[in-house]
This record gives C-alpha cells, structure tokens and sequence, in this order.
C-alpha cells in the first residue's frame, strides 16, 4: 500500500480533550511520516488564525492546511489552493432572525473571529478547548453585510438547529461538539477541500488517508481510500469508517497507522 498524503483533524484527533495535548506517541509519528515522504495536511473546522499552536510546534511539517471545515485552503507558503464563502443574503436574513434572541454565534472571517454574544454555551467551548481556544472579541455583525465570512459557529443544540436552517438556505450545518455547530456553503465540506488539495499535487484519492473524530469528518472520511475514526469518535463516523482505532489519548494515531504498515 502506497500513501502519499495523510489528513488529520484536530480537535479530538490530534489534541485531546481531556489533556489539550498532542500524545508524544502522535508527535514521533508525524515526524516519521515526513521523514518518509508522506505530505501532511491538517484538516480542521478552524480559521487560518486558530492554528498558531500547531505551527509554534511543529513549523514547517505539514504541506498544507484545509480550514474553516473545507472553505479556505492553502499550502505552507500561504498559497490558496481553494477558498469558497458564505451567502451574504443568507447571513443578513440570519443575522435579522437572532437580533432580539439569546442565540450566541461565532462568526469567521479570514482573519478575524467575533461573537454577537457572550453566554453559557459560549462558557462550555473554553473548558471543552482549553488553551487552544481562541480569543473571545464582541463585534456588530452587520459586518456580513461588507467582510467575507467563511464559517459561523451557533451555539445551538441539534434540535434548536432545524430552527435556524430556513434562514440559511444556501447553507449546510457539520457538528463536531455538542455546544454548537458549524455552517458552511452547500457544497463546501472537508471532503470538497481535501479534493481540492489532492488534484492540486495530483495524488490519488487511493493513496489517501484520513483521520477523524466528529460529524464534520464524515465527508472528509469518505473522500479518501483509507478512512479512520478515533476511538472516541462519534456514532456517525465510526459507521461510515474504513477502520476504528484507538482514542487518542491511547495513542490512536499511531495504533492505526502500523495496522496499516504505514509506520
């Protein structure tokens, strides 16, 4: 078996939740698989900003970045191989629906994440994260109207998202945490972006392998030969899995990847 690109989610992928650590068994991993040629790529429902931690870790490591759940990809140069944003109609008629509701909503832009407001569910993601969270700011979100948004987070729960949908018919909802869900476009997803990246080095999808924990890795799983799920990973993608490994904090990653004679 001959694999030539890895991708690696974050969140309860690579870093634990319970310890907001990559395991040590992970980092030597990551090492040997460059050694050995493999192009590395982190695919996360992260923006570009959020990943300061990896690069303060690991430089120049991997090849290249899919983020914001697919909408915005770039090389390690900073190159973009793929960018897609959302609906701006959509978010203006969203925006209108939540003005009077408590309804906290992240919204992303290329290189600035702010919050409508600040309450309990919002409270949750900090503990969930860590120190990898990402800063809290508070802005007017008439921005959508004239900055490109590529991502929001509403911190609803699975029910309460059905509500909010109608109001961003251009749009599609991914969960990977139970306090709140990201929309993207339609179309967009991992799976577009790891598509995407695999053309632009012209690697085949059967030369790919993925890993994943949570519902917005469905598609990222499915997009390539050689689909994992942790552990702890959810219902959902442990059935659509190719193989189910350990938890990351028992050293999931590199467990799969000697299954698979890949280290």
């Amino acid at each position: 078996m001959m694999i030539k690109a890895i991708f690696f989610d974050i969140d309860g992928t690579l870093v634990s939740f319970k310890t907001h650590k990559i395991p040590e068994s992970t980092i030597q991993a990551l090492h040997t698989l460059k050694a050995k040629g493999i192009k590395l790529f982190i695919a996360t429902g992260r923006p570009p900003y959020d990943l300061k931690f990896l690069i303060d870790e690991f430089g120049d490591l991997f090849t290249g970045y899919i983020t914001f759940n697919g909408q915005y990809c770039y090389d390690s140069t900073g190159k973009i191989l793929h960018e897609e944003y959302l609906n701006c109609e959509d978010l203006i008629q969203f925006t209108n629906y939540i003005k009077d509701k408590d309804i906290a909503c992240g919204f992303m832009e290329i290189d600035y994440f702010y919050f409508n407001l600040y309450n309990d569910r919002l409270a949750k993601l900090k503990e969930t994260l860590g120190d990898t969270a990402p800063d809290r700011a508070f802005d007017d979100v008439s921005r959508v109207s004239n900055h490109k948004t590529y991502q929001l987070n509403i911190f609803l729960n699975e029910d309460e998202e059905q509500e909010v949908l109608p109001y961003l018919p251009n749009c599609k909802a991914v969960r990977w945490c139970p306090y709140f869900t990201d929309i993207i476009p339609k179309d967009g997803g991992k799976g577009t972006g790891i598509k995407k990246v695999l053309a632009y080095y012209g690697i085949d999808i059967n030369e790919a392998m993925a890993f994943g924990d949570g519902g917005n890795d469905v598609e990222m799983l499915e997009a390539v030969k050689y689909g994992i799920a942790m552990g702890n990973a959810n219902d959902n993608l442990k059935q659509i899995a190719d193989f189910i490994t350990l938890d990351v904090d028992n050293d999931g990653i590199a467990y799969a990847l000697k299954q698979y004679n890949v280290l």
